[in-house]
């Protein structure tokens, strides 16, 4: 028997339990009309009566009451279950799948590292791929997310972070080609921009519309492989203010500014927003998200 045949075993076992069409129909909440044909329909795919047919109702024949103490135990099985499932919702345990941003990997790491410290029994997933994933469809209990504010119904979407962006350099660069001026003069300095014919990030719109294109010598898709192509002295590149904090191999060229910035989001679906272990893992991340660095 196929999954899709289950509505017509549920209605006979309905039947086997209440004895007529129409308790059946009722507790079904369905037209008597529809439990005759689900009965009539499930005999013929297998073969046999399953009840013989009297005054006084329905009576299972051998044939109906092996069946039916199958569809019981299937029943009271997947009551079960739902009760389950039911009660995870009020806990935090099991698998916990998170998207994002792979920029943000470094900042998420000791964030999701302290919340599995304080909940052993969650297996984290973090998942960076660049598609966007549908939490309506449960493909993530919680996204991470750049730029505009997602406009998918029956998202709950919170304010996590201000991500400040500059431009940079790596220092051999600096020593063969020096810095521009300005960003009014860039003379025949070589940048990194986007690979995207329509760039989605604000910083890399920004270059498109300021910064002549034979001045961009090297593309890509990603801000993390521009921080390695610019530490690598290809150009002039973009980079978050905080993963450059430190370091002694690359120098900032300009500062940030306010339209380089990105907005970053925290996207629940409203169906598992209230539930235990996404409401901790968001005032969690939140937590974490206020001591980041904001220079």
């Amino acid at each position: 028997m196929a999954f899709n045949d289950w509505d017509e075993v549920r209605t006979a076992f309905q039947v086997a339990r209440l004895g007529t069409v129409s308790g059946a129909a009722g507790a079904l909440g369905v037209h008597h009309a529809t439990v005759i044909r689900h009965i009539d329909s499930l005999e013929g795919k297998l073969g046999a009566k399953l009840f013989q047919r009297h005054a006084r109702g329905y009576t299972p024949t051998e044939a109906g009451r092996d069946l039916l103490a199958v569809a019981q135990r299937t029943d009271e099985q997947l009551s079960q279950l739902a009760s389950r499932i039911r009660g995870r919702g009020d806990t935090v345990t099991g698998e916990l799948v998170i998207t994002s941003l792979d920029l943000l990997a470094p900042l998420l790491a000791p964030a999701l590292a302290a919340f599995q410290e304080a909940h052993p029994e969650v297996t984290i997933r973090f998942l960076t791929d660049p598609r966007l994933f549908r939490l309506e469809y449960g493909e993530a209990h919680l996204a991470i997310r750049a730029g505009a504010p997602p406009e998918q119904p029956d998202n709950v979407v919170q304010k996590l972070y201000v991500q400040r962006v500059g431009l940079y350099a790596s220092k051999g660069y600096i020593a063969r080609h020096g810095r521009p001026e300005s960003l009014d003069d860039l003379g025949d300095h070589r940048f990194i921009g986007s690979a995207e014919e329509l760039p989605r990030a604000p910083f890399f719109r920004w270059m498109a519309d300021h910064v002549p294109a034979r001045n961009v010598a090297y593309r890509v898709n990603q801000l993390t492989t521009a921080q390695a192509a610019l530490r690598a002295g290809i150009g002039i590149g973009f980079s978050t203010t905080w993963s450059q904090a430190g370091r002694d191999d690359v120098e900032e060229v300009f500062a940030p500014r306010p339209e380089w910035e990105s907005q970053i989001w925290l996207v629940t679906h409203v169906d598992l927003h209230r539930t235990a272990k996404v409401q901790q893992i968001s005032q969690h991340l939140k937590d974490w998200a206020a001591r980041w660095p904001t220079g």
